[in-house]
């Protein structure tokens, strides 16, 4: 991890630790869906959105919107991953059976918030006290959160929808730091032609991910990102997630430079939308393709906070 990455997390870290106080029940924090809700905006989802969503198929083309993560891809520190190849007991060119069979087996060391990723609900709060009211010591455990777990997250089938920001400023990339405002959004939610409605995944292309692998140090250092009116705006929509090119969505620094993640918890703690994070958006932006069926289904890893994903899109 670069030195500069660890830096400015340990800094952001410690400042968070030291605003913490006791959980205690925050009226922004409780559920519209009822006190046993677990999946917030994902309420949102149903059938009918699905079947609509469907009909904009007219291509048949398929993008896979995440992106290839090895052990050098970038991460909030000290996030990494690493997977290792074994042949279990074919040492010495041995084989198995009576018909020489061999095989490979592999495992997975590292953490689930690398590369392409969703952030479940239960992943950014505020005093410990995180969506509908769950607080730390009632939900964290070393071994999964017993609450708002990504195993509660239901696929999503639904309408996606691209907004370019990049290219309604007239840029290829966005400046790291640069908070996308509401009107932005709507600017560019105007050049796609669309609205957005409740029920949709909204996915912002900034460019920031055409950093990986030419400059980890910047692409790690900052990013470009929505800022809290923006984010506010689409919850009031009725979205179900946001999510964009960049490893944060949120502009790193934020509007209040001592802030930690606030668009986090606007958006996963108060409204119960899902953020996903390193989507890769430069394909259907190359396309202008503003509208889509949006699928995913992640692995359902009981108690985990967050998860790996590869996202499609449909057109």
């Amino acid at each position: 991890m670069q030195k500069a990455k660890i830096l400015i997390s340990a800094s952001i870290i410690l400042g968070f630790i030291g605003a913490v106080g006791s959980a205690s029940a925050d009226d922004r924090f409780i559920s519209r869906f009822g006190p046993d809700d677990q999946i917030g905006a994902a309420n949102y989802l149903s059938s009918d959105v699905t079947l609509a969503a469907s009909k904009l198929i007219s291509k048949g083309k398929v993008y896979s919107l995440g992106m290839e993560i090895s052990r050098d891809t970038p991460a909030f520190a000290p996030r990494g991953v690493a997977v290792t190849v074994f042949s279990p007991g074919q040492s010495g060119n041995k084989t198995i059976g009576s018909n020489a069979g061999t095989y490979n087996d592999d495992m997975f060391t590292g953490w689930l918030g690398v590369g392409t990723q969703i952030d479940g609900l239960g992943h950014l709060g505020d005093h410990h006290t995180y969506y509908n009211n769950n607080h730390a010591e009632d939900m964290v455990a070393a071994t999964g959160l017993t609450k708002l777990g990504i195993e509660n997250v239901p696929p999503m089938a639904t309408r996606g929808v691209l907004l370019n920001v990049a290219a309604i400023k007239g840029a290829a990339r966005l400046d790291g730091g640069y908070v996308i405002t509401l009107d932005d959004i709507m600017a560019a939610q105007k050049a796609a032609g669309t609205e957005i409605r409740k029920g949709d995944v909204v996915l912002i292309h900034t460019g920031w991910l055409d950093l990986v692998g030419k400059d980890n140090a910047l692409y790690g250092k900052t990013e470009p990102g929505i800022g809290l009116e923006a984010a506010e705006w689409l919850a009031t929509r009725g979205v179900v997630a946001v999510g964009g090119d960049t490893w944060g969505l949120e502009a790193v620094p934020h509007e209040d430079p001592n802030a930690f993640f606030p668009v986090h918890v606007k958006l996963l703690a108060e409204n119960g939308v899902y953020i996903l994070e390193n989507i890769v958006t430069k394909d259907l932006a190359a396309d202008r393709a503003h509208e889509f069926l949006f699928v995913l289904g992640q692995a359902k890893l009981k108690g985990a906070v967050q998860m790996i994903i590869n996202p499609v899109a449909i057109r």
